[in-house]
């Protein structure tokens, strides 16, 4: 009897596939729309005549007011608080909190492009497309969480 001898590469390992619960994708996909909306936000400021008017005390076509900076902060403040919101509230609430400030969400991120000028409409569309991208996720995420049958004894 002969014995053969198999030999592993240890230069070469698979990674493990670990699968992450719905609650890390949930928070991963608003973390990643958070620093989007930052980043674009602040990209804005590179438009010629933004930061005059900012100076002016107007933003978009609204003076700049403590109600102003207080609709910002909600605004900006939803998704924040959903990367918490979606690692810790249980199943079912978080669930449904997912799908309802996602669908209010998304009419204030397409509210972005009221107002830009035919040589920002690509920047805009371009911005605009991925972060509603994410929403969409965010939407089939929550919408099709895995549900698991009740245990009979």
């Amino acid at each position: 009897m002969t014995t053969q001898t198999t030999t592993q590469s240890t230069t070469s390992t698979p990674l493990d596939p670990a699968p992450m619960s719905v609650r890390g994708k949930l928070a991963a996909a608003w973390g990643s729309l958070i620093f989007l909306i930052l980043y674009i936000d602040y990209f804005h400021l590179y438009q010629p005549g933004e930061i005059d008017s900012i100076r002016n005390g107007i933003i978009f076509e609204f003076e700049i007011s403590g109600a102003l900076m207080s609709v910002f902060f909600v605004i900006i403040a939803l998704p924040g608080l959903m990367v918490l919101l979606s690692a810790t509230l249980p199943a079912r609430a978080n669930r449904i909190t997912n799908l309802v400030f996602t669908s209010i969400y998304i009419p204030l991120i397409i509210f972005n492009i009221a107002g830009t000028t035919a040589d920002y409409v690509f920047y805009y569309v371009l911005t605009i497309g991925v972060e509603l991208a994410i929403m969409a996720y965010i939407l089939r995420t929550a919408a099709t969480w895995p549900r698991t049958a009740a245990v009979t004894k």
